[in-house]
């Protein structure tokens, strides 16, 4: 396959392969120039398989924060670019099209359309590129630290992170530890947002509570205030009664 100058690479199936923004690649398929159409087809199911089986693993949850991952594509890419991606994946893992493995095809799908939705989003797309370069500057950073250290201590300034690919890898897995830090925030603020929510729902329940017990109190106080007075007054008569006798 050849590499073109966009940050996409051509996806298994539709005569393409895949390139991660974490630099990993899929094979691509090496004998396209015969039988072009028998080769897709074949491809196409491996690909739905290998497609479903990525999106779904152990881990998922957390592995497709990255919407740039999920759709196996650069961060640098256009957004015609994105749509084609999400066309091609989106196609790969349907449900309607591994009714084998319609579970977790769908899961597949829904991971799918949620990264695609995500980028659509002008500022979701801004958070999770600053997300990446984040994860891109501390890596940066702290290659360089070790690398000072390295020259105090008088050692060869050499570490991992000078082979571009163990590089790449780096920002990868901080990356993938940022998105999952910010997730797992979010998911604290919701929890704490939605227990605020039922305190002030159960405190206006208990106010409604209380103010009905309370018209209901002045309802019977003045029934049972009205009854005294009555009696009072039968009293009264009676005993005026008696008096005039």
């Amino acid at each position: 396959g050849n590499e073109r100058g966009d940050g996409v690479r051509p996806i298994e199936g539709g005569g393409e392969c895949v390139r991660s923004s974490a630099g990993a690649r899929a094979e691509c398929p090496k004998s396209a120039e015969s039988g072009v159409k028998q080769i897709e087809k074949r491809d196409s199911v491996l690909t739905s398989k290998n497609q479903i089986e990525r999106l779904t693993r152990p881990g998922s949850s957390y592995f497709n924060l990255n919407p740039f991952e999920v759709l196996q594509i650069d961060p640098e890419v256009t957004d015609e670019e994105i749509k084609k991606r999400f066309r091609q994946l989106s196609i790969l893992v349907h449900p309607d099209k591994n009714q084998d493995d319609a579970d977790r095809a769908q899961k597949a799908f829904e991971a799918v359309d949620k990264a695609y939705k995500l980028l659509l989003d002008q500022e979701q797309k801004k958070r999770a590129l600053d997300v990446i370069q984040a994860g891109k500057e501390y890596v940066e950073h702290t290659v360089k630290e070790r690398k000072k250290q390295l020259k105090k201590e008088g050692k060869p300034t050499i570490v991992e992170e000078d082979d571009p690919e163990l590089f790449k890898q780096a920002v990868y897995k901080q990356t993938m530890k940022l998105f999952a830090e910010l997730e797992i925030k979010r998911k604290e603020r919701e929890a704490k947002e939605m227990h605020e929510r039922k305190r002030q729902r159960e405190e206006e329940i208990e106010a409604q509570e209380k103010a009905k017990r309370e018209r209901e109190w002045q309802k019977n106080f003045e029934w049972d205030m009205w009854g005294r007075v009555g009696a009072v007054k039968n009293e009264i008569g009676l005993g005026s009664a008696s008096c005039k006798l």
